[in-house]
């Protein structure tokens, strides 16, 4: 089966195509890079050709709410028209856990429009919303403050490896669509707080850690769910305490 990620040479579309060729599938990535480009429907058409699955886990170069939103919604119609041209039986798309449940972050509604254009468009589909993971806890405490103490929130969290991320998807690409959302987390529960200040000392960062139940995530407000999921949810298997033993190895970034 022919499979083509969109944003395959991302963090996730970089370790997705691996597995896919594993499994003895014809797995291409797409990208502005090689010459396709969702946003703009350059080259689309030649790259869909014979495909049998899209999964797209591109990601907006410009987080301004503007240009997300523009980037998410342009790509999106743009792929599910050239998908259902090319007969592409199932679109697989990455979106966020909790996207519907922060209106205040521009990110949060590109990808809720996002996941409304595929959840009404054409081609049958499978949405997978992730929890955030590991590899972006350091930027999550850039978003608490620029000098030495960080204010992050009390609310929950369920991070994962950006590995699980790519089994999971390999998983649900080479499987009948699903035609809905199904959210992917990690195996604990905590607060944002506490994971942050987990990795900042594994890392060897000095910065404090406030757990402030006021502090917002990317200047979004939380509520209780936070950015945990609230129903059943595929988990992977990574614990955090051996992902930071893994990233701490000699010879891994």
């Amino acid at each position: 089966m022919k499979i083509v990620v969109i944003g395959g040479s991302g963090l996730i579309g970089k370790k997705l195509i691996p597995l896919l060729r594993a499994r003895g599938h014809e797995a291409v990535s797409a990208s502005p890079s090689s010459g396709v480009n969702a946003v703009t429907g350059e080259g689309l058409a030649a790259a869909l050709a014979g495909v049998s699955v899209v999964v797209d886990v591109s990601n907006s170069p410009s987080f301004a709410d503007d240009a997300v939103m523009a980037f998410f919604t342009a790509s999106t119609r743009n792929l599910l028209a050239a998908e259902a041209a090319a007969g592409v039986g199932h679109h697989v798309a990455l979106s966020v856990v909790g996207a519907d449940r922060i209106p205040d972050s521009g990110y949060m509604r590109a990808k809720v429009a996002q996941e409304a254009l595929i959840t009404a468009g054409p081609v049958p589909y499978t949405v997978v919303r992730a929890t955030q993971f590991f590899e972006f806890l350091g930027a999550i405490a850039g978003g608490g403050g620029d000098g030495d103490t960080l204010r992050l929130p009390t609310a929950p969290m369920q991070p994962l490896a950006a590995d699980d991320v790519a089994a999971a998807l390999a998983d649900i690409a080479l499987a009948p669509p699903a035609n809905a959302i199904l959210d992917l987390a990690g195996p604990e529960a905590r607060s944002i707080a506490d994971f942050v200040r987990q990795s900042l000392a594994a890392a060897g960062d000095k910065r404090t850690v406030v757990a402030d139940p006021t502090a917002r995530y990317f200047g979004a407000a939380l509520d209780a769910r936070g950015l945990a999921p609230t129903g059943a949810a595929r988990v992977g298997p990574t614990r955090f305490e051996d992902w930071l033993a893994r990233a701490a190895a000699p010879g891994r970034a």
